[in-house]
């Protein structure tokens, strides 16, 4: 397999950016220090399933805009209805109809809800919900499970991880965890804190979870979980968040809560919802969305989420869009269809070397992960920096999750798994000599650490 060699364009954008830009990117998991330095800096455009660097570098895409882009780069008919938006014009005084034809068809796929409320990013909608939730109930705790790698970038979630600097202990007390999909621990969670959690958010299912629960695996103890847990938040007063902006349009349409029929009072969406376009949601029940509404004369104002770009026309026409391709084309079939022979190449090339002790693919096939371990058996970021390092060479965009998107073919799973096929001889010889030897930088680091 030819390899890439030429990253000259991308180390010269490497040197200046950080100059300009506070960690050279908008989105930590973006950095630099979450690649091999032998990697591209800066992408130039996408098509389908394929991106192109700076150096003109062609690379299959596997995380596909932080999992956003769910059809795939540049796909026509969302462009098209795009192109006929923005010659529309995209922002204006009062709302544009198109905010009600997107709340009516958004709201179709969610019969669990009622109401529903635009941003242009995840972390602004979880917030909203929060915000609803403390509101609601006149109560200030909210539980997140501990383990959970991110939820938003306020300093209600950022004050309980390794990053709070800037956070005051104030803000972070008010969030407190439990064990991901342990009901058990919940039920102590509410023990330990009677009568003060406003609410519970949690993802309804990962792709990786190491609790036990089966979330990777297909199994019915998410469900379980789910609806034992709405259950006990409702009997001790609180509400129940589901966060489905991974899960949206990944794990069903349009995501878990109605693949489970479970009934959440609040739901986020984003990610893939609008195949890439800025275009967040948050629905709910109306009784607690319409905290947030200017009805009810007399009540206490609750302020919600405003904001000067959540109704811009282009990127809810390109919501819209990719809806209708999602049920056209049953493209959550598609998408799964690939991820089921991802998971069955790579272990066809993993059990070729001898490798199961040391590579584990987590079978999710909404989103397979790869997980590289040392001779302790301990997942290693050298180990999976040096895979990432030699898979790049080789023309794929690797960090370790393989997110299918509708522009994925059979044939761009065969690739894959001949550029692992190769990786994983280099792999090998770092794992007996260690990693170190045979790559080219540092190790990629943590995005939540506590040193730089």
């Amino acid at each position: 397999m030819e390899r890439i060699t030429n990253f000259s364009k991308s180390n010269a954008y490497r040197a200046k950016i950080h100059d300009l830009i506070p960690g050279g990117a908008h989105t930590y998991s973006r950095g630099d220090d979450q690649f091999p330095q032998l990697s591209p800096t800066a992408i130039s455009h996408g098509k389908g399933a394929y991106i192109w660097d700076i150096d003109g570098n062609k690379y299959l895409d596997c995380p596909m805009g932080l999992t956003s882009v769910s059809l795939g780069h540049a796909y026509e008919p969302v462009l098209e209805r795009v192109r006929e938006e923005l010659l529309r014009g995209v922002n204006f005084q009062r709302p544009s109809q198109i905010e009600g034809e997107m709340a009516e068809k958004f709201l179709a796929l969610v019969p669990q809800h009622d109401m529903i409320k635009f941003a242009k990013n995840g972390s602004s909608v979880t917030t909203a919900a929060v915000k609803l939730a403390r509101g609601f109930t006149g109560r200030k705790l909210i539980a997140f499970p501990g383990d959970h790698p991110f939820y938003s970038f306020d300093d209600w979630f950022i004050g309980k991880t390794a990053c709070n600097l800037g956070v005051p202990e104030e803000f972070s007390s008010l969030s407190v965890t439990y064990k991901g999909c342990d009901i058990t621990s919940l039920r102590e969670l509410f023990a330990q804190y009677p009568g003060q959690i406003a609410a519970v958010i949690t993802e309804p299912e990962r792709n990786a979870c190491g609790n036990g629960c089966g979330c990777a695996h297909g199994q019915e103890a998410p469900k379980r979980f789910l609806q034992e847990a709405i259950a006990l938040a409702h009997n001790e007063g609180a509400l129940f968040i589901i966060d489905e902006m991974i899960t949206g349009f990944k794990t069903h349409f349009p995501g878990t809560l109605v693949k489970y029929g479970v009934e959440p009072d609040l739901t986020t969406w984003g990610k893939g919802i609008a195949n890439g376009f800025s275009f967040c949601a948050l629905t709910g029940k109306k009784e607690v969305m319409e905290l947030g509404g200017i009805r009810k004369t007399g009540a206490e104002k609750l302020f919600l989420i405003s904001s000067t770009h959540g109704g811009e026309t282009h990127a809810i026409a390109a919501g819209l869009a990719t809806i209708d391709e999602f049920i056209k084309h049953n493209v959550v079939a598609h998408n799964h269809a690939i991820g089921d022979r991802f998971i069955a190449k790579n272990r066809e090339v993993i059990a070729k070397h001898g490798l199961q002790h040391a590579v584990e693919i987590i079978p999710s096939n909404w989103m397979p992960l790869m997980v590289f371990k040392d001779k302790n058996g301990a997942a290693s970021n050298g180990l999976r920096t040096l895979v990432m390092q030699e898979m790049i060479a080789r023309g794929v965009l690797f960090q370790g999750a393989f997110v299918p998107c509708f522009s994925h073919t059979n044939e761009d799973v065969d690739f894959f798994a001949v550029a692992m096929d190769e990786s994983l001889d280099l792999f090998k010889r770092g794992l007996e000599d260690g990693f170190e030897r045979y790559l080219v930088g540092e190790a990629a680091k943590p995005v939540f650490r506590k040193i730089l």
